[in-house]
Order: C-alpha cells, then sequence, then structure tokens
C-alpha cells in the first residue's frame, strides 16, 4: 500500500471526464451545506457543515478547468497544474 487513499482519490478524479457545469454544482452544494447546517442546534453539527461547505466552495473555485484569469485571484490554486478551459 503505496499510495495514500487521498492520492488515489485525486488521481481517480484526474482521469475521469469532467462535465459542463461541474464546478457550479459543487459551488451551490457547498453553500446549501452552509444554510442547511448554519443554525442546527448541535455544535458538531455546525462545524462538520462548516468544513464540508468550505471544501466543496473551495473545490469549485480551484478544482478542474479553472480558467486562467481566475487563478491569480484564488490564494489556495495550484498553479502548476493545466487549469484552462
Amino acid at each position: 500500500m503505496s499510495q495514500s487513499v487521498l492520492q488515489r482519490i485525486r488521481q481517480f478524479d484526474e482521469a475521469r471526464p469532467g462535465f459542463p457545469g461541474e464546478h457550479w454544482l459543487v459551488l451551490a452544494t457547498g453553500v446549501g451545506v452552509w444554510l442547511a447546517t448554519r443554525r442546527h442546534p448541535v455544535f458538531a453539527v455546525r462545524l462538520l457543515g462548516s468544513v464540508a461547505g468550505s471544501v466543496a466552495v473551495a473545490r469549485a473555485a480551484t478544482g478542474r478547468k479553472v480558467p486562467r484569469p481566475l487563478l491569480r485571484w484564488l490564494p489556495f490554486a495550484e498553479r502548476g497544474r493545466d487549469h484552462t478551459v
């Protein structure tokens, strides 16, 4: 077991074909998770919702096929990868 689970997930994600509007769907999912969990009475649910929503929004912003002009505005984008549309 030379690869971590995270590395295998990343390889699978890079190998699969994307679909048009994928980043918009992921962005909507992240915002939806934020809205659905922000007023939950249990702190752990709010915390997990905040983390999951943040991960989804970050993925939408830096995921596959991000236009080059946006890369300079994203502090956590991987500039070495080819993100052009």
